[in-house]
């Protein structure tokens, strides 16, 4: 089986993070974003995975060659010179994705769940019409496109987009499957909309199926749903009894969970860390610190009895004696924070030292 990922676009969403490396390779839970994806598609018998890239596509396609012998499978980079928009990479990628007359996957990439690949593919072949969506449900349809289907079958009767008044709760995930008869429906190396050609054509002519998503969902494309992601998996992590524990190696550090604490991270003394925090690889945690729903990239530095909440504290960014840092702070990579300061939803840009608070959500460039 094969499966494509749409990985394109500038991240502009997630910056200052992306600022370093492209938005699929950011780190979420200690692994780049599309390795979730890619080594769930390898469990579920993929041998062949097509990245759709139009930025940064050789810091993808080095990154992504080590993993290529570790897992057992082949990425191909398929790179489009001008963005083609959400079906325009199927067309692109036609002579793999159609070449053995099997179904395959597509993706986008900012999606994080638990991926139950084998049961979608298994409802795919028993409608077997052309194509399949996942369909996840929300509190608030009326932010959406919302997806009205046969609650029996699952045949998908029309999209309606922000719908004011209630037609449903369902809303496309970003996860399909199709036979390959769907590229014949796009136009080659042209821009062209999946949500909004392919998808209403198919539906009409009764080709289109849904199936519920069982389990959590969320597209991490931007701060304040990666931190809602970060939670919604490590829960999920927790529930299934796969988290690792990690004990506190300082005197009197208490360890709530869930959380994903890389094994050489050093924690000092009397720290409270959790629930919800995720720590990477070479971090150092001083003492006394307060580290609550919020995720610290490789190689940070936290200084004494500082405080961080929801935020993200990128690669080798350090953080002072006394700091506060909340309210969705996003600090790229390398950024100083100095002792004594207080962040409260500012977006810093890389390389950058502060030396005043910022109380107000800002872009500090």
């Amino acid at each position: 089986m094969k499966a494509l990922i749409l990985v394109g676009g500038y991240g502009t969403r997630l910056r200052p993070l992306t600022l370093s490396l492209p938005k699929p390779l950011v780190p979420f839970a200690n692994r780049p974003m599309l390795l979730h994806q890619v080594e769930a598609l390898v469990a579920a018998g993929c041998d062949e995975v097509v990245l759709a890239v139009n930025y940064r596509a050789e810091v993808m396609e080095e990154r992504l060659r080590q993993e290529e012998e570790r897992l057992g499978i082949k990425i191909t980079i398929s790179l489009e010179d001008t963005p083609l928009d959400t079906a325009g990479p199927l067309s692109l990628a036609s002579k793999i994705l159609g070449s053995d007359g099997d179904p395959f996957f597509v993706l986008n990439s900012d999606v994080i769940c638990a991926f139950p690949f084998e049961q979608f593919l298994a409802f795919h072949k028993k409608h077997g019409k052309e194509g399949t969506i996942l369909v996840t449900k929300v509190e608030e349809p009326s932010k959406y496109g919302v997806v009205v289907s046969d609650k029996d079958t699952g045949a998908i009767d029309r999209f309606v987009e922000k719908p004011q008044i209630f037609v449903g709760n369902r809303i496309n995930a970003g996860l399909y499957i199709f036979q390959p008869e769907v590229l014949k429906r796009i136009p080659f190396n042209e821009p062209c909309s999946m949500e909004k050609k392919v998808f209403p054509e198919m539906a009409s002519q009764k080709e289109l199926y849904c199936m519920d998503l069982p389990g959590f969902w969320m597209d991490v494309g931007q701060p304040p749903d990666y931190l809602k992601g970060q939670v919604m998996y490590l829960d999920h992590l927790q529930k299934k009894g796969s988290i690792p524990l990690k004990e506190g190696q300082g005197k009197g550090c208490e360890i709530i969970q869930p959380v994903l604490i890389d094994e050489s991270v050093s924690i000092g003394d009397g720290c409270k860390i959790g629930p919800h925090v995720v720590i990477g690889s070479g971090a150092k945690i001083g003492a006394g610190v307060r580290l609550n729903r919020c995720a610290l990239f490789e190689n940070t530095v936290v200084g004494d009895h500082a405080s961080i909440s929801s935020s993200i504290v990128g690669w080798s960014s350090k953080v002072g004696q006394w700091a506060r840092v909340e309210g969705t702070t996003v600090l790229g990579e390398d950024v100083g924070v100095k002792d004594e300061l207080y962040m409260n939803g500012a977006r810093v840009l890389p390389h950058k030292t502060l030396k005043e608070s910022s109380p107000t959500p800002k872009i500090i460039m």
